[in-house]
Order: structure tokens, then C-alpha cells, then sequence
């Protein structure tokens, strides 16, 4: 709806320019077209004229009326009018609300969706957890994250290709290795012998002991058995590290997240390119060296301090498998590449931008984008819940999952935008209450389905296109509300994918649940009058259907039927 009228604005500026009252080869200005703040002023605002009052040599509400007179006909609109300064307040005719709430049946899941991406490819990576233990809440978050951009990637028309970038190789693993190996070998975590380094959860005492057994355990197709030999280093490390994959993949299935790609660090090194990524920075002239450490020139690229790429010693720093890695990635043709990553990451993002950039093949200066997220800190009975022994000193992910709910769990972890501190109320969380965002917008999905078993069990009926036949009611508030919220649903997924921002879908989500609870709380459905009941319930099946499309795009179950929805029903219908 908002870019239909968008579309007729400017054709009425292009009308300006041909009539002489702009001049001829006047840009199109950067106007919006919003909802009024008040929307007793209208269903749409422009400060169309406003931005043209200058070139035009005019006042604003002068350009405004001329802007009225020279719009197109159009049965959409049932009035214009000037307010303020000189904005143009719009209100839509009842036909062309019937029409979008036809629009909404007729696109089903469809609706919402576009095709801005054009079928690219867009990489998103995310989570990318070393494999040395359990994933906590903050991977939690960069899953949830991720996956809802990925979701909402491709309903705005991209091909999606989701990854995990495993760090499987370096000082974490062999502190992973060890550890196993001294939890092998009967030593505690408080041991005289224990790593200095190692690590110290219950969970290294788990794997121990299946590398013992002699466990199978399968991962990307193959299968790693536990040898049973505690002085078999390199065995402990294959199984350690195919061991707490598996447990992490197991994790983010039963968090509705999954991958088409698993990059394995160690492979940049088996390929050799690392070595060749680093050759390509010298023949480029980038690098130089210095006190036997070979630097790159980062500075050149925005950097605050040129960076040491490859130390004295020979070993490279962590950031040039980053560049390596990422350069992979515009190998494979992601024409967007989006990382997301925890915040503590922030001041590795410029150097692997520099790398790239140093490469000179082509890598635009805004590519890959990166989403970074703040920390998360759970509450129970107002208190900052204490850390797991078993992780070894933080909160996992699946102890979440268990006590909350996969729905809840991500809905938490989604619904604030990613570089806010979050507070996630386990008691919140598990609540059956209007005040647990998720159970409310999951209720107002399944409020309709009880009226719908409610109807059957009286006997009545409902037809769709009779009641997709029947003029709105524009003079109630709650109906021109809920077409207004629904209309600008595929704006919102719209706008979601470009800033890469799917906790605006959350956002929406809560305001057209409360939108409908309003228009729930007013009006009758299961009445006598067919053309009544038609009409209220072919409004209340469209807010369905678009609940249920938001909701999958968070990843997040849109019930049939709640426990809660079926009280209130019996409240509200009486």
C-alpha cells in the first residue's frame, strides 16, 4: 500500500515538472511516506511537498495544494489534506482496504515476501563457536540472531547460504586435548598435573569417558571412534573435537537452527590458504617487514595502527585465517556476506576488512557486514542466575531450552536489537500471562482457531469470499487499525532485511497482536448475522495468517490452540 501511494506521488511531481511549477530537471527529492503518529490525521503522511517548497521557489503549503491538484486520479484514495507546515495527510477508500485484506488471503504464506534480492547469494555466518564446550546463552543469541536474518534474507528473495565457521585448529583445541587427556588419566580439574590452561567443566569429564568406551561418534559423514589409549594425544584431539561438535549440532537442532555449510579453520591450512591469501598481500605491495614480523599496511584502509600478520616466530595472527577465510567466501560467489558475531570481536573487524580490501580483487569496501551482539544476563526471582558447573562457569544454551522452551528462548534472544544489553527473565520466560510477549502473540494467533472450533460446535459456518464481499467499517477504530497494521507487514520484512534487523519483526508482531486484541475485545464474532460473522472472522483469519508468517520467520511455533486462548475465548464470547 505505502509504495502504491509513493508511486503516485512522484508521478504527480513529474506532473509538476511538465505544468512548469518545478523545474523541468529537478531530481526526485528523498520524501517519506509514513503513518501519522496520530492516526485520527489519516492512514498515510508525506513531507513530500515540504522538501519541494525550496526548488520550487514556494511555500510548502502552496507546493502541497499544487501536489493535490496534480495527482492522478485514483478510486485508492479517499481524500487528501494539507496539515501543519505543509504535509499532505492521505486516507484510503474502503475498497482499497477490501482489496489488501483480499491480498493477505490470496498470498497465504506468500504474503510479506518479495523478490528485492533477485535470487543472490547471501552467506550468513553465525554462531561459529570454538568446539571446546557446550554452547552458552550467548551463542544462543548469535543462533537466534543469524538464523531470523537468514529467514528473513530469503523472504526478501535471497539465496541463502547459512555457515558455521569452526576454529578448529590452534591453542584452544590443545587446551581441549590435554584437558581430556588429564580427565583420562584420573586427574581433576584441582589437581596437582591439571593444564594450566585447561578446561575445567564437568563436560571434559564426559567426553573422558566416552573416548574411553570407545564411543562412536558422527560428524559431516564420518565417524570418530575413542581409541581407549589415554597416551594417544592426537586421538583424544579427533575425538574431543568431534565429540563436542556433534553435542553443539544437537543443541542448535533442538533450537530450530541448522547449516548448509561447515568451514573447517584447519582446512585454510591443509588447502595452504593461508599461505597463499599472505602471498597475495605481498605481491600486492601491502605488506612490509619489521623486527622479523611481517606487517600489513591496515592503516591505508582506515585502520588506527598498522597489524602484525605473521610473527617472528613464523606463526600467523589470529586475524589473517579471518582474511583468508572470508576472502573464500567471495570465491564461492556470496554476493553479501553477513557475520555475526559477539561484541568482544569489534576490533578484529577492521583489520579483516583491510586484508580484503589489500587483496585487490574486487571486494567492495562495504563487504562482508557484520552484525555484533551484546551480552545476555539471566534472571530468576529477580537475580542473576549462578553459573553451571557443568559448562564450567557459564549458562548453556540447552539448560535454557529445557527449563523455557525453544519458543521462548528465541523469541528473548530475537527481540531486542543485537547491540542492546539483554536481560532474559527465566520467570518471564515461563509464564502463561499476557505479560510474556511470546505466549501473548502466540495467543492472538490462536484466538481465531478457537473461535473456529467454537463456531463448528454451534453449528454455524463461515464462508471467506462472502465475507471478503462485505464493505469495511472504516468509522471503527479497531478495524482501520488492524488493515492499517496488516498493510504494512511486507514493509516491515522489507526493511528488516536491509538493516539486517529481524527484531523488528518481533516488534510488529506485539503491535498487531495488540491491535487484535483490541478489535477481539469489542466485537462478537459467533453471531446470528452470516454477513457479520463472515466479515469478522475474514478479517480475523488474515491477522492470523500474518501472525503465523511473522512468527516463522523468528523461527518461533504459532500454536493452534492454548490452554490460556480457549478461557479467554469462553470470556470474550460468553
Amino acid at each position: 500500500m505505502k509504495s502504491q501511494l509513493r508511486a503516485l506521488i512522484e508521478q504527480g511531481i513529474a506532473n509538476l515538472r511538465t505544468q512548469g511549477t518545478l523545474p523541468a530537471d529537478l531530481a526526485a527529492p528523498d520524501f517519506v511516506v509514513e503513518r501519522p503518529k496520530d492516526r485520527s490525521h489519516g492512514d498515510f503522511a508525506t513531507n513530500a511537498a515540504m522538501t519541494l517548497a525550496k526548488p520550487a521557489k514556494s511555500n510548502p503549503r502552496a507546493i502541497a495544494q499544487a501536489l493535490i491538484d496534480a495527482l492522478p486520479a485514483n478510486d485508492d484514495i479517499a481524500s487528501v489534506e494539507i496539515a501543519g507546515p505543509g504535509f499532505l495527510n492521505f486516507r484510503l477508500s474502503a475498497n482499497a482496504w477490501q482489496r489488501q485484506l483480499r491480498t493477505v488471503h490470496a498470498q497465504g504464506d506468500a504474503y510479506g515476501r518479495n523478490t528485492s534480492g533477485a535470487g543472490r547469494t547471501a552467506g550468513v555466518e553465525y554462531v561459529s563457536a570454538n568446539p571446546t564446550g557446550p554452547l552458552h546463552v550467548g551463542h544462543g543469541r548469535a543462533a537466534a540472531i543469524g538464523d531470523c536474518i537468514a529467514r528473513v534474507l530469503d523472504a526478501n528473495g535471497w539465496h541463502v547460504k547459512r555457515e558455521f565457521y569452526y576454529n578448529d585448529a590452534g591453542v584452544q583445541i590443545e587446551n581441549l586435548a590435554k584437558s581430556t587427556q588429564a580427565r583420562a588419566k584420573g586427574l581433576r580439574p584441582d589437581d596437582a598435573g591439571w593444564p594450566e590452561d585447561g578446561y575445567r567443566g564437568d563436560y571434559i569429564a564426559d567426553v573422558a569417558r566416552a573416548y574411553l568406551d570407545g564411543a562412536s561418534v558422527e560428524v559431516d559423514g564420518a565417524t570418530i571412534a575413542g581409541a581407549r589409549d589415554a597416551d594417544d594425544f592426537d586421538a583424544i584431539r579427533r575425538f574431543a573435537v568431534a565429540y563436542l561438535r556433534r553435542e553443539q549440532n544437537l543443541d542448535l537442532a533442538a533450537f530450530g537452527v541448522s547449516f548448509d555449510v561447515y568451514f573447517l579453520e584447519s582446512s585454510l591450512y591443509r588447502d595452504a590458504k593461508v599461505e597463499e591469501t599472505v602471498r597475495e598481500l605481498i605481491a600486492h605491495g601491502h605488506t612490509y617487514e619489521e623486527g622479523g614480523a611481517l606487517w600489513l599496511r591496515s592503516t591505508d584502509y582506515g585502520d588506527d595502527k598498522d597489524r602484525v600478520m605473521r610473527k617472528s616466530d613464523g606463526t600467523y595472527t589470529y586475524f589473517v585465517p579471518d582474511v583468508a577465510y572470508h576472502l573464500s567466501k567471495w570465491q564461492r560467489g556470496y554476493q553479501r556476506a553477513i557475520t555475526e558475531l559477539g561484541a568482544d570481536h569489534h576490533g578484529s573487524l577492521m583489520r579483516v576488512k583491510a586484508g580484503l580490501q589489500a587483496l585487490d580483487c574486487g571486494i567492495p569496501q562495504d563487504w562482508p557486514e557484520y552484525v555484533l551482539h551484546q551480552m545476555v544476563t539471566v534472571m530468576r526471582g529477580g537475580e542473576e542466575v549462578k553459573l553451571g558447573k557443568r559448562a564450567g562457569g557459564f549458562i548453556t544454551l540447552r539448560d535454557l531450552i529445557e527449563e523455557t522452551g525453544s519458543d521462548a528462548v528465541r523469541w528473548f534472544l530475537i527481540a531486542r536489537k543485537p547491540d542492546s544489553q539483554l536481560l532474559f527473565d527465566i520467570d518471564l520466560a515461563r509464564s502463561q500471562s499476557l505479560d510474556n510477549p511470546v505466549y501473548y502473540v502466540q495467543l492472538s494467533h490462536a484466538r481465531t482457531f478457537g473461535v473456529l472450533r467454537k463456531m463448528k460446535a454451534r453449528g454455524l459456518s463461515f464462508d471467506l469470499d462472502a465475507g471478503l464481499a462485505q464493505p469495511v467499517d472504516l468509522d471503527d477504530v479497531t478495524v482501520r487499525d488492524l488493515l492499517i497494521d496488516l498493510a504494512r507487514y511486507p514493509e516491515v520484512v522489507e526493511t528488516a532485511g536491509k538493516e539486517l534487523e529481524p527484531h523488528q519483526i518481533a516488534t510488529y508482531l506485539i503491535e498487531l497482536a495488540q491491535a487484535y486484541q483490541s478489535y477481539y475485545n469489542h466485537h462478537q464474532f459467533l453471531v446470528d448475522d452470516a454477513d457479520t460473522r463472515n466479515a469478522r472472522l475474514a478479517l480475523g483469519t488474515a491477522v492470523q495468517r500474518v501472525l503465523a508468517n511473522g512468527l516463522a520467520l523468528l523461527g518461533v511455533s504459532a500454536p493452534e490452540e492454548m490452554f490460556f486462548a480457549a478461557a479467554e475465548e469462553n470470556e470474550v464470547l460468553g
